[in-house]
């Protein structure tokens, strides 16, 4: 009798499934154990966040000044995709803190 492998078990057989499980499971322990993390990784974090809002918000910026000089107008589009780019890389940051901040709790 053939195995049904489902679309979403790569091939794996159940041993090796197991053995992927209990895998992850030790290195989740010994993170718990290891307890404080190292100033280097707070610098990562602050810099995964800070990147996480910088980008969307420069490519509003360049987004808003093609617009400005392709379709010049009484608003200001620069000002427009700033304004949306900041709020997009806030979010993105905001995602970012939350994934790790539940990581912590598990």
């Amino acid at each position: 009798m053939a195995e049904h492998r489902g679309p979403g078990d790569g091939g794996q057989s159940p041993t090796d499934l197991g053995k992927t499980v209990g895998h992850r499971a030790k290195r989740k322990q010994k993170a718990r154990a290891r307890g404080q993390r190292s100033a280097w990784f707070g610098l990562g974090m602050f810099g995964l966040v800070g990147w996480s809002v910088a980008i969307p918000t420069l490519t509003g910026i360049a987004l808003g000044v093609w617009a400005d000089r392709r379709w010049p107008g009484t608003h200001s589009w620069t000002l427009t995709f700033l304004i949306i780019g900041v709020a997009l890389g806030c979010l993105n940051a905001w995602y970012w803190i939350k994934q790790e901040s539940g990581n912590d709790r598990k």
